[in-house]
């Protein structure tokens, strides 16, 4: 009995060892994590492991989709799937609020954010929405928010319009600092103070405030005029120019409100009053005064040699 115990513990076939013992008598030893795998393996390819029916279909599924989806976003595809699947899934964009929009049209925002009705809230950028209606004319800043599932909310402000500038025959909208806003394309602004000339829109903001101390006459200004990118010609509503001079403008505007209080003198039938000097102020005459004037010069004349002829 002995004998016979000792042949059959020993006559242990060797394909049902262990598998460590196998991997050690082939001088081969898989790491511990491996091991399970191995013998998962092993069991699959001797068919011990019950396959489930529909795992190949699956598995061709999952790979069409895993080369499909590599292919979209390799070929920059994934905006535009990622918009039609969330804009069917009810994220499509329904409702715009827009505030603060005095000059901008609300055509002008809608084109700027790129809406179609079919635009996902998902898959728009509210940054790149955000510096698209920022590039529109009138727009100092802009806030977007997304407010789920279908409202997206626009908070603009606007550029404040300062005056017109006049370059060549072109007239536009310009700020206080003198950037260019936009193309004058109506006469809502008319009452906006009229800038005329090269290098006009960046000196407008100073020659304005120059005339803040004279109210009576900033009131009744027309237009500036730069000259030679140097100095001013202010026009009156009643046709006279004022020259100003380089520097000093305040002191010379004082000597012409003097005159003006004093006698009156924009009411005078005249065309220019010229400041440039420091200490003096020439007057040009309108045609009809001048004549007026050498009339009456020369009617003078005459009674003073009268007068001497009877002395």
């Amino acid at each position: 009995m002995l004998s016979v115990s000792a042949k059959k513990s020993g006559g242990k076939r060797k394909s049902e060892r262990p598998a460590a013992v196998l991997a050690d008598e082939a001088g081969l030893v898989l790491p511990r994590p491996f091991r399970r795998v191995a013998r998962f393996v092993i069991a699959l390819c001797a068919g011990k492991v019950a396959v489930p029916d529909h795992l190949g279909k699956l598995s061709f599924l999952a790979y069409c989709v895993a080369v499909g989806g590599y292919g979209i976003v390799q070929g920059g595809h994934w905006p535009v799937v990622e918009q039609a699947m969330t804009s069917t899934a009810g994220f499509a964009i329904e409702d715009v609020k827009l505030s603060g929009n005095v000059h901008t049209s609300e055509i002008d925002v809608l084109q700027s954010l790129g809406l179609d009705g079919t635009t996902s809230l998902v898959a728009i950028n509210a940054d790149e929405a955000r510096r698209r209606v920022s590039e529109l004319p009138w727009i100092q800043s802009v806030e977007v928010r997304k407010i789920y599932p279908r409202t997206i909310e626009v908070n603009v402000k606007e550029r404040e319009a300062y005056g017109i500038w006049q370059h060549g025959s072109e007239l536009s909208l310009i700020e206080k600092n003198g950037s260019v806003i936009a193309p004058l394309r109506d006469n809502k602004f008319a009452s906006l103070p009229l800038f005329v000339g090269r290098d006009a829109e960046v000196a407008a903001q100073d020659v304005d405030a120059d005339f803040d101390g004279w109210p009576e006459i900033k009131a009744r200004i027309k237009a500036y005029v730069r000259v030679a990118s140097r100095r001013w010609d202010v026009h009156l509503d009643n046709g006279v120019v004022v020259k100003l001079p380089e520097e000093d403008v305040g002191a010379a505007l004082a000597r012409l409100a003097r005159m003006e209080g004093e006698e009156k003198l924009l009411e005078r039938d005249i065309l220019a009053v010229d400041l440039r000097l420091p200490d003096r102020m020439a007057v040009q005459l309108t045609p009809e005064a001048d004549q007026r004037r050498q009339a009456a010069v020369a009617a003078r004349t005459k009674a003073v040699k009268q007068a001497e002829q009877r002395i």
